[in-house]
């Protein structure tokens, strides 16, 4: 998909990428370029997206920007290769005013991969097919929406069994839980969902609510392990956490887990514990907390200063003992949670310029992870990546040599980026939300 004109998008497959002109008039060689590491790009020039580079790629607009979204888990089955693909998303939109918010529910189907323009000199008839070919290949999207009064700071989706249900932390400093059965149901039936966006969206109401936060927040995360477990974090310091109760509600411990001096930013429960979590904050620093001793002495290590700054985001793998964080210095860490306790990361990479907005290791792939920042950017790493010193791949292109080695893709053109997830059950495939809208995209490189 080419880039159009005043809007660059750019990325890295081992190789820069290349600014061509876009003075129709202007011939010259392609210029390398590295977001951040070289000038500029000149008046008058664009990046092209090479398509070559992806093996998928879509965008998607919902009308007002949405700061947050999950993707929920589907019946189509695991380790998804085929295409086209279909998902499903929840989010909540920042509108202008509070009214003017909703909860969505998105189906994107038929998204076909990329395929190259068509070759120069074909006949009518191929000139035909490929129009039909191209009708047949547009991407769809259903949209069910449920009103929401006040803009939604984050979703995340959980199976309460055969339940999915949505946690919505609002800019209203309540978080809610809603039921999304009927919301699937709709937008896999377009009959239905004229029905449903008629006479019943307005019905639709939190099946829970928790007031007792200070304030609004951010921070909340499901267990993977014990169903309807949840902890969500304000910026007020305080986390809290709730326990599921027989008939489909909540008791939350009105006693916050105390530690933070600053708000807490993200909460992240371990993937292999069942009363282990972890937390961020503005104090910079990260905490791990065991929610079997009082919440007043449940914090069991901490790293002080993991940052030069706000900690945004944190990551568990689900596959090795590693936290990875994001922060306001631009940075992104890898934490060996057997090492906590000595205060460094195993790693730090440096390739965003801006806050870091979103991180998340690949479900599948242990080394590799993505994240997204306020400059953005949306890189893709994999810690098993190391340079051939053989390979002569500096002396060719020494812009090279300025990059991180574990760096495998760099993703441009979205517009304030906030978040981002892997599918779980397409493998490879990212989908990111921001002021411009959703991109679900694979690379060649994952």
């Amino acid at each position: 998909m080419a880039a159009r004109k005043g809007r660059s998008r750019t990325c890295e497959t081992g190789e820069p990428m290349e600014a061509e002109t876009c003075d129709p008039g202007t011939e010259g060689p392609s210029q390398v370029y590295l977001p951040g590491r070289g000038p500029p790009l000149s008046e008058g020039e664009e990046l092209v997206m090479d398509e070559e580079a992806y093996v998928l790629y879509h965008r998607a607009q919902t009308g007002a920007p949405c700061l947050s979204f999950d993707i929920v888990r589907d019946h189509l089955g695991d380790n998804r290769t085929e295409l086209p693909l279909s998902l499903y998303l929840c989010a909540g939109t920042q509108a202008e005013s509070a009214q003017s918010n909703r909860l969505m529910m998105l189906r994107m189907h038929n998204l076909h991969g990329t395929r190259p323009s068509p070759s120069e000199g074909s006949d009518d008839d191929e000139e035909d097919e490929d129009e039909e070919d191209e009708e047949e290949q547009k991407p769809q999207l259903e949209l069910a929406m449920v009103p929401h009064y006040g803009g939604i700071n984050r979703v995340r989706v959980s199976w309460l069994g055969e339940e999915p249900v949505a946690g919505v932390w609002s800019e209203k400093g309540q978080v809610e839980v809603f039921a999304l059965r009927r919301l699937l149901q709709v937008v896999d039936d377009p009959q239905a969902l004229a029905i449903f966006l008629r006479d019943e969206q307005a019905r639709i109401k939190p099946i829970f609510s928790f007031a007792g936060h200070m304030g609004e927040g951010f921070a909340l995360d499901w267990s993977p392990r014990v169903p309807g477990r949840l902890l969500t974090g304000d910026c007020q310091k305080n986390v809290h956490l709730w326990t599921p109760t027989e008939g489909g509600s909540w008791n939350v411990d009105q006693r916050p887990f105390v530690g933070h001096t600053r708000s807490v930013e993200d909460l992240q429960w371990s993937p292999t514990e069942d009363t282990v979590f972890a937390s961020c904050s503005a104090d910079a620093s990260i905490r791990i907390w065991d929610i079997r001793a009082a919440p007043g002495k449940a914090c069991m290590l901490t790293t002080a200063t993991a940052h030069d700054g706000d900690v945004n985001v944190i990551s568990w793998s689900r596959r090795e003992p590693f936290l990875l964080s994001g922060g306001d210095d631009g940075a992104l860490k890898v934490w060996d949670l057997r090492q906590f306790k000595s205060g460094s990361p195993v790693a730090t990479f440096k390739q965003h310029m801006a806050p870091v907005t979103s991180v998340e290791w690949h479900p599948q792939d242990s080394g590799v992870f993505a994240a997204s920042g306020a400059d953005n950017q949306i890189t893709q790493w994999d810690l098993a990546v190391e340079r051939d010193p053989e390979s002569g791949e500096t002396e060719t292109d020494p812009g090279l040599a300025a990059l991180p080695q574990q760096l495998l893709f760099v993703h441009q053109g979205e517009t304030d980026l906030k978040e981002l997830h892997w599918h779980p059950q397409c493998p490879g495939v990212l989908i990111s939300t921001a002021l411009s809208g959703f991109t679900v995209f694979r690379t060649i490189s994952v």
